[in-house]
């Protein structure tokens, strides 16, 4: 039986490997088969929120209705700092990140005292007084958002308006952020969230201060969610209220179920596909959320775990 389990781990291992593989080759190989570059970066940013919205539901059980706040205000600190105060990009991605990290802290302050719905309503409602927010203060620009904003260049050295430098640059900073919450997960820290997810009050028996390791893993995702919403900003050189209003958040959980709740690569794989059928779906109109809507159905009914949840049963190997 001792020999097994190594066995196992290795395999498993073994299969997370060979999944990073096929996603990074899968962006790095996808402008060379047609796909549209600012359609790949705009996956890899929702992708990164999506990771670090799963990071909080997923192994932790704590379900933020109101993420999109994260990536809104990263967004507008980005572009603000980027465009008014003059900063490099990477200083103008690390603002954004930064702010939504404080803000994460100081929200997460408030949400953990609660469970469940009461968690959920909380951060909805903190999500909809930053939303008032950014649509009244000046600096924001209201109802227009910040717009024109300077890619600049990186480091000094690497001008981001030609696209495949930017195109590079979103790659990177998306492995960078995915293997972060790899190791997240995989380490003590994260066996303890996986522990609070199952039974709180055991990990409480057991001496470890749940409500430090859950307002940790919250700050952790919001200033991941940050990241991402602050080279969106960038990508699109433009930040408006469609990042941090409701609906965003919304669209995240959607993105996460259909591709695997509590799945490593479920997230990735949920963000293109409700991208896809945005972007290659347009002109149906309104019929894209009628649309969505059926999909989501669909997965609940028939694939419970999600795309990869139901692949990962298949094959027998957690991905």
């Amino acid at each position: 039986m001792s020999a097994v389990l190594p066995a196992l781990k290795s395999a498993e291992i073994g299969a997370q490997r060979i999944a990073f593989g096929v996603m990074v080759a899968f962006f790095l190989l996808g402008p060379a088969f047609g796909m549209y570059p600012v359609f790949l970066m705009k996956v890899m940013c929702f992708a990164l929120f999506a990771c670090a919205f799963n990071l909080l539901i997923g192994f932790v059980g704590l379900l933020s209705f109101g993420h999109a706040m994260f990536l809104g205000t990263a967004g507008y600190v980005c572009a603000h700092a980027a465009k008014v105060w003059g900063l490099t990009p990477e200083l103008a991605i690390l603002a954004g990140a930064a702010a939504s990290g404080v803000l994460g802290f100081v929200t997460g302050l408030l949400a953990i005292r609660r469970q469940g719905i009461y968690f959920a309503m909380i951060t909805l409602a903190l999500a909809q007084m930053i939303f008032f927010f950014c649509l009244q203060a000046p600096f924001t620009g209201g109802e227009d958002g910040i717009q024109a904003v300077p890619r600049g260049r990186l480091f000094g050295l690497l001008d981001l308006s030609n696209v495949w430098a930017m195109y590079g640059t979103v790659l990177v900073i998306f492995v960078a952020g995915f293997l972060l919450i790899y190791r997240t997960i995989h380490s003590p820290f994260g066996q303890v969230l996986k522990a609070i997810r199952e039974n709180e009050a055991r990990a409480i028996s057991l001496g470890y201060d749940t409500d430090r390791y859950k307002l940790t893993a919250f700050v952790i995702s919001a200033t991941l969610a940050g990241l991402a919403g602050a080279t969106n900003a960038l990508v699109f050189q433009l930040a408006a209220l469609n990042n941090v209003h409701w609906g965003m958040s919304g669209e995240v959980v959607l993105m996460t179920l259909v591709g695997g709740l509590g799945t490593i690569f479920g997230p990735v794989v949920g963000a293109f596909v409700v991208l896809a059928m945005e972007n290659y779906l347009a002109t149906l109109g309104f019929w894209v959320t009628i649309t969505q809507g059926a999909i989501f159905v669909l997965c609940v009914l028939a694939f419970r775990r999600g795309i990869i949840g139901e692949l990962a049963r298949l094959i027998k190997k957690p991905l």
